[in-house]
């Protein structure tokens, strides 16, 4: 009883400073100091510096992200590439317009709800290995919307450097020998695959010269013809071509309707912070809204040790039940957002919560079957880079081919490695995919429908600081943008943002996922006390990359994660 009492009195104190979706908080343009230099993070030194030539070219931040984006597709092919998606959140300047670009990938025409299922109604691995696995690509069409509708500069210009590696080749480092390693048998069982990223076979030691001459050829179709040519002509012929002969169910139509969206982003407020992030088809901007939302009912300040990380815990699992139920591609599903975010839904998930015992996710399950095979959350797979110009133009964009190195398929003749995003489809209710999410017939299979993601770029804003973050990590993205927009709100830099020790609770399966060094010895003892499953990953994750622009000093500062081999750098 006296949680209940608590949170219907902290209900009013929220409620008061939540804008209506779409709204932003902040100064006006008259209390802004311009930025005092440009800054770019990014997964990869090369992409890095590639955006910032751009920059000193007279390029604004639209034109940096387009070239990042594409250099990202050739030099990281295990975490993006023009076989696959993703998200951009754009901040334009001149009228504080935010806009999401989504650029996820879609079903193609001819899927069909139940098509990774056998006869026995067991998933295959189908929607994991080789052409069928593959969402039809929205990173061409993306880049070219970005430079036409908000860039300066032609795309001669912004896609140089992206062609220049692809033909003149990039050194791979021990991120793609690990990583390659670790999916080499889909490389090998694939033609394209095994004669573009493998050197005879084998997984091609660091400092090797990869040289993708196929894929620049397509970068420069892109060039000359935009979108018409990857998604029409004789690009377009190859890869459904290529994808049927390998047994995919691509068609000429599938790509020549793909269309860039344009979506309105998620907005909320935390204590003075406003926060906007994805909106549906991620579920990331709902999630990291909703439990902000909780954590503001709970007075998160006035929590310390154990009880901090129980709260924390606890709102993050609450959320995951929700994406789980509710969320999915909102052109196909109707989604209840509204009531998702508001506080009335917050204090409702929190009737539950008891301060000293850990709720079971089982309580959760509305009598569904789950298969909780207990796998991998994911880590460093998928990408992420912040962006900001002198003009105050600024760009924050996570973009993904799934699994590392994707379904493992290149098409032959086009060197593009498809992705395998058909796998983020609830392929069965309640059957885990590669990252151990659940899902409901909200995320089902429909032929052109984009699949739920977890992909969050977000912007933070204090009032007097603006941070542009995300990072890759599969189902783990929303809680480590969760753990950073906490340490922003404390006036935590952009280094104390990227590198802050991680943790994860995410509904399916019922335990913490944390890194070594996120509690002490004490700490696990006490969750563990409380009722919690605790479980250290093999390895850090994540691959954060933040940019702050301090609106009263104008300074700005950039940040790439340690656990990565990203650059961040401002200025030249």
């Amino acid at each position: 009883m006296r949680i209940l009492v608590f949170v219907c009195l902290a209900w009013g104190a929220i409620s008061c400073g939540t804008p209506p979706l779409g709204e932003s908080a902040g100064p006006g343009p008259s209390s802004r100091h311009a930025p005092s230099d440009h800054a770019v993070a990014s997964a990869h030194p090369l992409a890095t510096r590639a955006g910032i030539e751009i920059l000193e070219q007279g390029g604004n931040a639209f034109d940096a992200a387009v070239a990042i984006t594409a250099c990202l597709a050739v030099v990281e092919p295990y975490a993006s590439g023009l076989g696959g998606g993703g998200f951009w959140l754009l901040h334009t300047a001149t009228n504080g317009h935010e806009i999401m670009l989504d650029g996820r990938e879609a079903a193609p025409l001819a899927a069909t709800r139940d098509m990774y299922l056998d006869d026995a109604g067991r998933p295959t691995r189908e929607s994991v290995v080789g052409p069928l696995a593959a969402g039809i690509p929205g990173t061409p069409a993306a880049l070219v919307h970005l430079s036409d509708r908000y860039g300066r500069l032609p795309l001669d210009r912004t896609l140089h450097a992206a062609i220049r590696y692809a033909r003149e080749g990039f050194e791979v480092s021990t991120r793609y020998h690990r990583l390659a390693t670790a999916v080499l048998d889909h490389l090998r069982d694939s033609t394209g695959g095994r004669s573009v990223f493998l050197d005879q076979g084998s997984v091609p030691e660091p400092g090797y010269v990869l040289r993708q001459p196929q894929l620049a050829r397509v970068l420069e179709h892109i060039r000359d013809e935009g979108a018409d040519g990857f998604y029409r002509g004789e690009v377009a012929e190859s890869l459904v071509r290529g994808v049927q002969q390998a047994g995919g169910i691509w068609q000429m139509q599938d790509l020549a309707e793909y269309r860039v969206r344009e979506r309105q982003p998620v907005s909320g407020r935390y204590a003075n912070m406003s926060i906007t992030s994805a909106a549906l088809p991620s579920s990331g901007g709902i999630g990291l809204v909703q439990m902000l939302n909780m954590l503001s009912l709970l007075d998160l300040s006035q929590m310390e040790g154990t009880q901090h990380s129980h709260a924390l815990v606890e709102v993050m699992r609450r959320a995951y039940v929700d994406r789980a139920r509710y969320l999915g591609d909102e052109d196909y599903v109707e989604v209840p957002v509204e009531r998702l975010l508001s506080v009335q839904h917050a204090v409702s998930k929190l009737a539950d919560f008891r301060p000293q015992r850990a709720t079971s996710s089982a309580a959760y399950l509305e009598k569904r079957e789950v298969e909780s095979g207990g796998k991998s959350a994911g880590g460093r797979n998928t990408t992420h880079f912040s962006v900001i110009d002198r003009h105050g133009n600024y760009v924050a964009a996570t973009l993904s081919i799934n699994y590392p190195f994707g379904s493992g398929f290149v098409v032959p003749g086009t060197g593009i490695l498809l992705n395998n995003e058909m796998d983020d489809f609830a392929v069965k209710p309640g059957h885990p995919n590669l990252y151990g999410l659940i899902g409901s017939r909200a995320n089902a299979i429909e032929p052109g429908k984009r699949m739920l993601s977890s992909m969050s770029p977000t912007f933070l804003d204090d009032g007097e600081r603006v941070a542009i973050l995300g990072t890759p990590g599969g189902s783990r993205i929303i809680t480590m943008v969760l753990l950073a927009a906490l340490e922003f709100a404390r006036g935590g830099d952009a280094n104390a943002m990227v590198s802050r020790p991680r943790f994860h609770h995410q509904f399916i399966p019922d335990r913490i996922e944390h890194e070594n060094g996120a509690f002490d010895a004490a700490a696990l003892a006490a969750l563990a006390s409380l009722g919690h499953t605790l479980q250290a990953t093999s390895r850090s994750y994540g691959d954060m990359h933040a940019v702050i622009w301090n609106r009263k000093t104008g300074r700005v500062s950039a940040a790439s994660d340690p656990r990565g081999m990203g650059l961040a750098q401002v200025g030249k």
